[in-house]
Parts: structure tokens; C-alpha cells; sequence
């Protein structure tokens, strides 16, 4: 899986401990006043009282308001590809891995589906070349279970043709946004737990026949 180099943003400070720090402020502060008031109608000044600094103090560690959104995007995505390498080991098969890797992919989902949603809603408002980074960030997600159902075939224990495999990776990818995007009606009747067991049961009865 080839990974995407990440975006430099420039800041005034130097000493990186402290720059992720403060972001991680910025961030926490920034999505909560996005998912309220729209990426758009926030402002700098905004971010940086709810951040607990001065709008200058701000400015040392982002440049606009749509590096914020990056760094949220990038928090998202770090996350993901966290939970998902978790899975990535040696000696069990590829369809003991999909398990696993649905189940990680679906947890953090979960946990972080304001951001998730919040992203989806607002990556038109990047300019370009970053929203450029973001979705080839998500592409590596999808590639990370094309690796998997890739090994699956491989070493036999999951049953799909060789050009399914980039389908069945977006199928899998899909489903876990699904539990973000339609979550005003799916958790009216299941729970993280539930949803994730069915899912899982039916990808891998589609491929094992199990």
C-alpha cells in the first residue's frame, strides 16, 4: 500500500511536541464549533477562544481556517491506518484479518463519526491540492482491505475473483461510512456491536460460504 506524503504545514514554533499539542487543542475546539455552526460561518477568532488562545497565538500554528479542516481530515485518517495496521500479521488468514480489520475499521468509525461526517460535508471547502491528499488518503484505506482480500486468496480461505477484489474493498469501506452517515436510522434498531457482527457475517459468508 503505497502512502500518500503527508502536508506540511508551516508554523512559527519549533519544537514539534509542542506544535502537535496545540493542534490537537485546535482540532478538538475546531470540530466541535464546525458540526455546530458549518465550516463557513466559523471564524479564526472563534476557534482560537474556544482553542483557550489569542487569535496570534492561533496563527503560530495554522495559517487558515482550511488547515484546521486539514488537520482534521489527517486526525481522522491516522486513526483509521492505526487500528487497521493493528491487524496486519503474520500467521492467520486473510479471513481471520478481514474479521479483524472490519471490526477495528467499524470501531473507529464509530468513534470518531462527527469528524467523519464533518469531513464528508465540508472537503469541497479545501483547496485543491489538499483535498487532492485527503482522498487519496482515503484510497489507501480502501487499498489496506484490497491487501487483505488480496492474502485471502492467496493462502485460500477467501473465494473472489481476482477483478472483485477492488469492488468488494470499496463494498467494505462503504459499509463502515454507512454506520456514520445513516446513523439516525440504523441505531434505532442495532447497536456498534450488532451492526458490526451482521456485516461481518455476511462479507464473509459471500466469501468463505460460511
Amino acid at each position: 500500500m503505497r502512502m500518500e506524503p503527508k502536508k506540511a504545514i508551516p508554523s512559527m514554533v519549533k519544537d514539534p511536541k509542542l506544535i502537535e499539542k496545540r493542534r490537537e487543542q485546535i482540532v478538538e475546539a475546531a470540530v466541535e464549533l464546525f458540526i455546530s455552526k458549518g465550516f463557513h460561518k466559523t471564524t479564526t477568532r472563534e476557534i482560537s477562544r474556544a482553542s483557550g488562545f489569542s487569535i496570534g497565538t492561533l496563527y503560530e500554528y495554522i495559517e487558515s481556517k482550511e488547515d484546521v479542516l486539514y488537520l482534521v481530515c489527517d486526525a481522522i485518517h491516522q486513526n483509521m491506518e492505526r487500528g487497521l495496521k493493528e491487524v496486519l500479521v503474520n500467521g492467520v488468514s486473510g479471513a481471520v484479518m478481514l474479521k479483524a480489520a472490519i471490526e477495528g475499521f467499524l470501531r473507529v468509525m464509530d468513534e470518531m463519526q462527527d469528524r467523519v461526517l464533518l469531513i464528508y460535508q465540508e472537503i469541497k471547502s479545501l483547496p485543491k491540492d489538499t483535498m487532492k491528499y485527503v482522498m487519496a488518503k482515503e484510497e489507501e484505506i480502501t487499498s489496506f482491505f484490497e491487501e487483505i482480500l488480496h492474502r485471502g486468496r492467496k493462502d485460500g480461505s477467501l473465494n473472489i475473483d481476482e477483478p472483485l477484489v477492488k469492488l468488494m474493498a470499496h463494498n467494505i469501506v462503504v459499509l463502515g461510512e454507512m454506520w456514520t452517515f445513516r446513523r439516525w436510522s440504523l441505531r434505532k434498531n442495532y447497536t456498534l456491536e450488532q451492526y458490526t457482527e451482521i456485516q461481518t457475517s455476511l462479507i464473509l459468508h459471500d466469501l468463505t460460504g460460511k
